[in-house]
């Protein structure tokens, strides 16, 4: 696997089973990553030391989950200039709304981009076209599997219909 261009960080390991997707997505167009807990609320020092060290570590966009409260996201943007993807992560109490009302609320001057809850598989296509915008094979790579998903979508009309 190539260096690590694409952090992902969560704030327990509880969130892990939701943020395993992004790797699993990187992994599908071989763009490098890493993993790391580290939690605004119960770290806030490591969470900052990982955020404003992210770029000098060779990382180019920071994919970060976390449910309840949520401010892992949003303390890591506020830290770093690196595009930031938030992923709500589903609570047991609010199904996952309270998160993504943390995430996607920030204060204008530090945007932190969101997708669906638990959506880390689409956080880490978010992450690999914002990759592509500087290299021509990952925008290949999009381009092959957009292209597949289109096939895909016919197939499945296809079994729809009636043989003649």
């Amino acid at each position: 696997m190539a260096l690590p261009q694409v952090g992902i960080v969560m704030g327990s390991d509880s969130d892990l089973a939701v943020m395993a997707a992004a790797g699993e997505a990187l992994e599908q167009f071989d763009v490098g990553y890493e993993m790391t807990v580290a939690s605004a609320h119960r770290h806030p020092e490591k969470t900052a030391r990982y955020a404003r060290g992210a770029a000098g570590a060779g990382l180019k966009v920071i994919i970060a989950g976390a449910g309840g409260a949520a401010h892992l996201p949003g303390v890591i943007a506020a830290l770093t200039t690196l595009p930031v993807i938030g992923v709500p992560v589903a609570t047991p109490h609010l199904g996952g709304l309270d998160s993504l009302y943390a995430i996607v609320q920030m204060p204008r001057g530090v945007p932190v981009a969101t997708v669906s809850i638990n959506g880390a598989f689409n956080a880490a296509l978010l992450a690999v076209q914002i990759l592509a915008l500087e290299n021509r094979k990952l925008q290949e790579e999009l381009d092959r599997y957009r292209r597949e998903l289109a096939a895909r979508v016919e197939e499945q009309d296809r079994r729809l219909r009636p043989k003649r």
